[in-house]
């Protein structure tokens, strides 16, 4: 009988697809076009920031939880720019066929859950699925219009999207940010200060997308970035919350995730098998404190503060939220090892003693069912390589 973690762990590892879907924008230093999985991530992120120009009747963490889901259709179906001839009626049935067969995979209450989620969030017809959707059509928007170097004919694209497009929602939905693109676009700044510190700390952000991790992605085909992963794992820490050792608030656990990893931005990946000396890890910490003192003060500062806060939190890692979160941060590097045959741990000559301390420790202590069910996944291949 297939239990629970099974199914859970067969989604997850399903939607980790979604890092190789390709999207038309490009990241802001233009070196390459952007993915559907850090895409998600990112509007996760716009969600927060964005949050204080919300309706009062919206609930930014089922905001959040939308803009995770929206594109995992993508994986049957790839993305479809706006600007090409497209079927879209032919486009909303295979995404209807791929959100019942990807959310199919999880426990039936569980993928009920997501599936609602997802076909409020196309249908649009609630407060939450609004805003969800403005975000949706704001952020490949400013990624063009606070690019280095943006091409021409993307330019074209947010122009005619702005004046004809499904952006033309915006001057009600969002007038601010449809004020800001307006003024961008016409070469000018955005005058509204608050709404230009928090746009300055979303395109600084974009550059998660470039720091690269120890893990390869599930198909071996290059490294994950430290922002696709970021997506993944709050999927994780969603998903696998019923396993929690101590009862949790998924919504500060996503957040946490969701902010976990910018001070990579400054500070770079540190592979946790890396064998660093004390004195390196206390450089490593101290230059991660200076990095997210200077990103999440991008920020107004009220916002700025309670962004550090939950950053700080996560790092402490005493509270039941951090607690769960630093867990599930641990997860998804040992499935991608797996699936790449061994990925970081023959790069580290890892044994499971060393994986036991450095990673199945912090997984037990916050969720230990999940720790006995990923042992039992990696024993196999330690024992072939008699890594015992």
């Amino acid at each position: 009988m297939t239990t629970d973690l099974e199914q859970q762990f067969e989604f997850l590892t399903e939607i980790e697809r979604l890092r190789e879907v390709e999207r038309q924008n490009l990241l802001l230093d233009g070196s390459r076009v952007e993915n559907s999985a850090e895409h998600s991530w990112h509007l996760a992120l716009y969600a927060l920031v964005f949050a204080p120009y919300a309706p009062s009747d919206v609930s930014i963490t089922r905001v959040i939880e939308m803009l995770l889901l929206h594109d995992i259709v993508e994986i049957d179906v790839g993305d479809h720019p706006i600007d090409e001839p497209t079927d879209w009626e032919a486009v909303a049935q295979a995404e209807d066929r791929a959100q019942r067969r990807i959310f199919g995979l999880l426990p039936e209450a569980q993928g009920h859950r997501l599936q609602a989620l997802w076909q409020e969030f196309e249908a649009a017809h609630t407060a939450d699925a609004r805003f969800a959707k403005s975000l949706d059509y704001c952020q490949p928007i400013f990624q063009t219009l606070c690019a280095v170097s943006p091409p021409a004919d993307h330019l074209r694209v947010v122009r005619e999207n702005l004046t004809t497009g499904r952006a033309t929602s915006l001057r009600e939905r969002f007038p601010e940010a449809y004020a800001a693109a307006c003024s961008l676009i016409d070469g000018q700044t955005v005058s509204d200060p608050d709404f230009a510190a928090r746009l300055a700390f979303l395109s600084e952000a974009d550059r998660l997308k470039s720091v690269l991790r120890a893990s390869r992605i599930a198909s071996g085909a290059r490294y994950e970035n430290s922002a696709e992963h970021s997506w993944h794992i709050m999927l994780y820490g969603w998903i696998l919350a019923p396993h929690s050792l101590s009862e949790v608030d998924v919504s500060r656990v996503l957040k946490m995730l969701l902010l976990h990893d910018l001070v990579e931005i400054d500070a770079g990946d540190v592979p946790i098998h890396s064998n660093l000396d004390a004195a390196a890890l206390r450089q490593i910490e101290e230059t991660e404190k200076a990095a997210a003192e200077r990103i999440f003060g991008l920020l107004p500062d009220a916002q700025a503060k309670d962004c550090l806060m939950i950053w700080q939190e996560f790092e402490a890692a005493q509270s039941a939220d951090a607690v769960f979160a630093k867990s599930i941060d641990r997860v998804q590097p040992v499935l991608l090892n797996i699936a790449t045959g061994g990925g970081s741990w023959v790069a580290y000559d890892v044994t499971l003693p060393q994986l036991e301390t450095r990673v199945g420790v912090k997984i037990a202590r916050g969720a230990p069912k999940v720790w006995d069910h990923v042992r039992a996944l990696l024993l196999p291949w330690f024992t072939a390589q008699g890594r015992l």
